[in-house]
């Protein structure tokens, strides 16, 4: 057992101090080159790796997540960090473009050179659910480092001691490999949270957490004499699509995917499929109650009450039938489509736990029209068989979510370039991805150069491109 001590609420001078302090460091941050940087990340990922059976330890002890889910986590998470080091090394990120004069075009073109610049400190807001992943050291934390902003990491209550051994791990490894020692900081308490939105030094917020939390920090960042960007990962149902052509010719499999997907981590994921749409007396709706596993406690005892206060809400409404109910909380639950459209308010509002909604469909249409009714989502899932004319369906989910998967589950989000980890509101209130390569979009603003002399011109804009990195000149896209 560890004998760490969880660290004391931050005072709002404390707060105050940590965000002074990060403004000056970014006056040095804004000013480093990439490869500087890209080793900052890739030295906290090798110092984490070093640590990481202590720091799963600690994890296991305060999240109760057991050692292998927390084991993969981790590996994701300094994955990652070295992920956004050769986004550094790419150099795309910097979306550098260069107009030459044309005095012959309507109007004429001056000189024009746009670049990507950071925006300056961002506070983060680490998850519940992911210790590791999305918390201190997590994707927000490192592609805001990665494109040179110092980051204020408002701890989760749910890991405090996993936090604060975390953070030592960044701070000693940012110091060590040159960055300046106030590039990183955390602070603890609710208090702290605000004081942090509310600090005129904090130029972009990053959350990942509930609906209410999130509406709750972008109205205040709205509020401020000067708005600043909210990067908010809510919620979503993540709605599947099972065919019935699909449903006959893999049913059994279907209800086996569905059932380890929605009860993983015990259903604590941002994209848990919280809503599956299924034939009349499908095969998935026959097998999945046999399906149901005894699961671990959940992360908090608020998460837990809010999971019960969830599932009573949504069975509650008439029409809504208990398909089936594990004792330490998984639930299945079934309804047909004209119920969900007329309780959508209550129904279509995420459950976060291990919850899923089966919804009966008796028609092409009525799947169509209940989709079409769907708030925005993280995902959607369309389990059909080949030959099936689904270019509607594709077309409709793609209107609704941030990523459209084909077979599969949308539990377990890949860390890549092509990836995108958000959609319209409430699943996130941006068109910006908070995983992936193009995560780092967020963190900066663009700044165009007119008839600049060349020596004043930022090095991704010179002439001779002396960091080799892809450009666009003139409308032509230049890999080198």
């Amino acid at each position: 057992m560890t004998t760490l001590t969880p660290a004391a609420d931050s005072t709002t001078d404390g707060v105050d101090r940590a965000v002074r302090a990060a403004a000056e460091a970014f006056e040095i941050t804004s000013r480093t080159d990439e490869s500087t940087r890209a080793s900052w990340l890739r030295t906290i990922a090798d110092r984490l790796d070093a640590r990481a059976d202590e720091l799963i330890e600690i994890a296991d002890e305060e999240t109760a997540l057991g050692l292998p889910r927390l084991t993969g986590e981790f590996a994701r998470t300094t994955a990652q960090l070295r992920l956004f080091a050769s986004v550094l090394d790419e150099g795309s990120y910097l979306e550098a473009t260069i107009d030459h004069p044309n005095p012959d075009a309507t109007p004429p073109i001056p000189d024009l050179r746009r670049v990507l610049r950071p925006i300056g400190p961002v506070a983060v807001f680490a998850a519940s659910n992911f210790p590791f992943a999305f918390s201190v050291a997590g994707g927000d934390t490192a592609s805001a480092l990665a494109v040179g902003c110092p980051v204020i990491v408002k701890a989760h209550p749910g890991h405090p001691l996993t936090s604060k051994a975390t953070a030592s791990v960044v701070t000693d490894a940012l110091v060590d490999a040159g960055a300046p020692a106030s590039a990183f900081a955390l602070v603890s308490g609710f208090d702290a949270g605000l004081a942090l939105v509310d600090h005129s030094g904090v130029r972009a917020v990053a959350f990942t957490g509930s609906v209410p939390g999130g509406r709750a920090l972008l109205d205040r960042v709205t509020a401020r004499p000067d708005p600043i960007p909210f990067y908010g990962e809510l919620g979503a149902v993540n709605p599947v699509i099972i065919t019935p052509a699909s449903d006959a010719a893999r049913g059994d499999e279907h209800a086996a995917g569905l059932a380890a997907s929605f009860q993983l981590g015990v259903g604590q994921f941002c994209t848990k499929p919280g809503l599956v749409f299924v034939p009349l007396g499908s095969t998935v709706e026959r097998h999945l109650p046999a399906l149901l596993r005894a699961q671990p406690r959940m992360l908090t005892s608020t998460i837990a009450e809010g999971f019960a206060r969830g599932v009573q809400r949504v069975t509650g409404v008439p029409g809504v039938e208990v398909l089936a109910s594990e004792a330490t909380g998984p639930t299945v639950a079934v309804v047909d489509a004209s119920t969900l459209l007329a309780h959508a308010d209550v129904l279509l509002e995420e459950v976060f736990g291990p919850f899923t909604l089966l919804v009966r469909v008796d028609a092409p249409e009525t799947l169509t029209t209940a989709l079409r009714s769907l708030p925005g989502a993280l995902t959607a899932t369309l389990h059909h068989e080949p030959g099936e004319n689904v270019e509607n369906l594709v077309a409709t989910m793609s209107g609704f979510a941030g990523r459209v998967l084909f077979g599969g589950w949308p539990t377990g989000v890949a860390v890549s370039w092509a990836q995108h980890h958000g959609g319209p509101w409430p699943s996130t209130n941006t068109q910006f991805t908070s995983v992936g390569a193009a995560a780092v979009r967020r963190f900066q603003r663009p700044i165009a150069f007119q008839d600049a002399p060349a020596d004043l011109l930022p090095l991704a804009l010179r002439e001779e491109n002396p960091l080799g990195i892809p450009r666009r000149v003139d409308g032509q896209l230049l890999l080198r």
